[in-house]
């Protein structure tokens, strides 16, 4: 009967979780929240944890990107980007995803990309090369960005945790693993798209497309004007707060100290990266108003309602049968700790958001046995929702193409960012298994 009665709000759960992710937006956290609430009024169980820290991680660091994005600072990097792919077409495959790699590691959020797409894309066609090739991996890159990212909600999900705490884990150890693994990934995955579908001239659907004079009237979105002439101190600014917290990161005898103990990563963050924003729309003269009203804010809080409702859901279903759980699969885990990839994965994919996947089954995994070490090799393992084509840096992947190469299958599965997403997630998994054997 009690394992009936798991079954059953498992099910409920993954269903509140598949209900989310098809409305969208803060769907998924608000119905989140109603499997928290059948939890508990239902069936009894006692509330698991809310994730606070994770949530003002959020606020903080999209307040800061949002404020630099009204600053004109997104302008100005995007439009540098641009200059530097412009001098490099023939090299776009490679370039291109390094560059949305490095903008979504310094914001902490996969959506600095959307202005850089329709560039790629442009200078890909211009200079003969498929447009797909580069805009698959580069896709995929931004959110790998976010995996080791100094300023994301998931990094700080990871460094939060008082067991990878206690192991010694800080932001040196997750810098030192992510970024070679994340780098190497995306130059194999570029390596190997680079060969992926017919080039252009020998692509139906784009010969297609020019007899139709659909290229007629092109004009390079990568040309960007009116760029405040401040944007260039704002990103410096923005920069600037990054560095800091690498800094108080790695030197935990930088921050201020408590009864003995150093000001915890979550505060330290929260306090500079609010500074930061604020020194932006100081020094860039932005209107708040325009930060609030950005993409970079909205989907912030998009992420932010996300985790509220599904990571406290997911942590009152495991907290409320934990010990059920853990005797019927932590055997497993113990002897082959990599296989707890899987469960990141899928929950990935569900979840739509690497920090809430963190949230929920990091401490899962702990209790089940997976060292902390190879939690962080795993790291990459919660960038699986690029599976299902529906995340919004996929979709506007795809709109940018104007020549038709990006896009989703028959099958829906079989899409253009399938190959680069499992590339990347396994070579970056491999790699930074291999850093923590020789350096661990």
């Amino acid at each position: 009967m009690e394992t009936l009665l798991i079954l059953l709000q498992l099910f409920i759960v993954l269903a509140m979780i598949f209900i989310g992710a098809r409305v969208g937006g803060i769907g998924l956290g608000i119905y989140g929240m109603v499997g928290v609430f059948v939890l508990v009024f239902v069936f009894g169980l006692e509330p698991g944890a809310i994730p606070i820290d994770v949530m003002l991680i959020i606020v903080s660091v999209i307040t800061a990107s949002a404020a630099l994005q009204a600053a004109g600072g997104m302008e100005y990097m995007v439009n540098m980007a641009a200059r530097f792919l412009k001098k490099h077409p023939s090299r776009i495959t490679f370039y291109a995803p390094l560059v949305t790699w490095l903008f979504s590691h310094w914001a902490g959020t996969a959506h600095t990309c959307y202005a850089l797409l329709p560039i790629i894309s442009e200078i890909a066609r211009k200079a003969n090369v498929r447009p797909e090739r580069p805009l698959s991996v580069a896709t995929i890159a931004a959110s790998l960005g976010c995996t080791g990212s100094p300023v994301s909600a998931a990094t700080v999900a990871i460094l939060s945790h008082s067991v990878m705490d206690q192991s010694g884990i800080g932001m040196d150890d997750i810098i030192m693993v992510t970024i070679p693994a994340s780098i190497i990934a995306i130059l194999v995955a570029s390596l190997v798209q680079n060969y992926v579908g017919k080039s252009l001239d020998k692509d139906p659907e784009y010969q297609r497309r020019l007899r139709e004079g659909l290229f007629d009237n092109d004009t390079s979105s990568a040309d960007v004007a009116n760029i405040n002439p401040r944007a260039k101190w704002a990103v410096l600014i923005f920069l600037l707060g990054v560095l800091l917290v690498v800094l108080f990161g790695i030197f935990p005898e930088l921050r201020p100290s408590f009864d003995g103990k150093p000001l915890n990563m979550n505060a330290t963050i929260e306090m500079v990266m609010m500074s930061i924003a604020a020194l932006i729309l100081f020094v860039g003269k932005a209107s708040v108003t325009d930060a609030a009203k950005g993409n970079v804010f909205a989907s912030g809080m998009n992420a932010m309602v996300a985790i509220f409702g599904v990571a406290w859901m997911g942590s009152t279903f495991f907290e409320g049968h934990h010990q059920a759980i853990l005797g019927s699969v932590e055997g497993a885990f113990v002897a082959y700790p990599l296989l707890f990839a899987l469960p990141l994965f899928v929950f990935s994919i569900m979840l739509f958001s690497q920090a809430a996947t963190i949230k929920t089954l990091l401490p899962v995994g702990l209790a089940m046995g997976v060292p902390p070490a190879v939690m962080l090799v795993l790291f990459p393992a919660v960038n699986g929702y690029f599976f299902v084509p529906n995340y919004p840096t996929e979709v506007a992947a795809i709109g940018f193409d104007r020549t038709g190469t990006t896009r989703i299958g028959k099958y829906v599965v079989n899409h253009s960012f399938q190959l680069a997403g499992f590339i990347t997630t396994f070579v970056s998994i491999g790699v930074g298994y291999l850093i923590v054997e020789l350096f661990y």
